[in-house]
């Protein structure tokens, strides 16, 4: 799974190339392991450069002789790992109101929320998550909008599964795409991109269920969070790929992929025949679920 964060360093000086999907994977078999600070550390890197934050803490006024953000945030992850071998439940939420906590003291820092925003990635509870990412979305101040832009993605991602899936747009080879206007159809959106290795080797898979189903109804609109359109279309053409593909240049800041707060990539949505999303993991056994959607009246 190739993460918002890869192929750059962060202010931390570590690699920010650990995705959330890795986190939680660390978490959940190995709560024990030296690589679960790093993985939190990683993760918090991840979410403020995907908002194209600097991680650079604003240290405090001399005169307010106040511990410096960093600091502080370096305590609670200490303290959270050590929690994590015990209890994951616990960890988690220490977390969240540790940083709502440095959110209070720390007014005019951008890492607290960035934190919010990780640890509402933690969260199993919807209710809860939502109302962290409620509360990150209306955040007023300009500083923060980056953190509010993608809170909201992220509300929208969580609630648009079992409903109808509205997105229109002109083809990069100019056909009208309107998704809205496909029913009948069982349609894979795909976000993706040619520079993604999970996303290529993920693709041999797509075209064969595509051959395979194609004439039983079964659509794929591509959504590239490529930053080269002649990088793409070459590859499009290459490979022999003909559903349409939606591209703006503008990498993971696709307008698209931001509006439904996508984090990683490759990710795979199918909608069914009425224009419902109803599988946001369609990666997973994708001939099988395209079959029994096909199957559907």
């Amino acid at each position: 799974m190739t993460h918002l964060g890869l192929a750059k360093k962060v202010s931390l000086g570590i690699d920010s190339s650990l995705c959330v999907q890795s986190w939680n994977k660390i978490m959940k078999t190995t709560p024990q392991s030296p690589r679960v600070l790093q993985a939190i550390r990683l993760n918090l890197a991840a979410v403020m450069m995907i908002a194209g934050l600097n991680l650079t803490p604003l240290m405090a006024d001399d005169k307010d002789k106040k511990v410096p953000f960093d600091d502080a945030a370096r305590a609670l992850i200490t303290k959270v790992r050590g929690m994590i071998q015990n209890d994951r439940g616990a960890a988690v939420k220490a977390y969240r109101e540790g940083a709502i906590k440095l959110a209070k003291d720390y007014p005019d820092e951008i890492g607290p929320r960035a934190m919010l925003l990780e640890a509402s990635s933690l969260i199993e509870d919807a209710k809860e998550k939502k109302a962290i990412l409620n509360d990150l979305a209306n955040l007023k101040n300009p500083k923060f909008a980056p953190i509010a832009s993608r809170a909201k993605g992220q509300l929208k991602k969580l609630e648009a599964l079992g409903k109808p899936l509205t997105i229109k747009f002109k083809a990069m080879d100019g056909r009208e795409v309107d998704l809205t206007k496909m029913k009948g159809k069982v349609v894979l959106v795909d976000f993706w991109a040619t520079w993604c290795g999970p996303c290529i080797a993920e693709l041999p898979h797509v075209k064969k269920t595509y051959a395979k189903y194609n004439k039983k109804g079964f659509e794929i609109i591509g959504i590239s969070l490529d930053s080269k359109e002649k990088t793409l279309n070459d590859f499009v053409n290459k490979e022999n790929m003909p559903w349409p593909q939606y591209f703006d240049g503008k990498g993971w800041k696709n307008k698209l992929a931001q509006e439904y707060g996508i984090q990683s990539i490759p990710a795979m949505w199918l909608v069914d025949k009425k224009g419902n999303l109803v599988d946001m993991n369609a990666r997973a056994n994708l001939d099988s679920k395209v079959e029994k959607l096909l199957a559907e009246e």
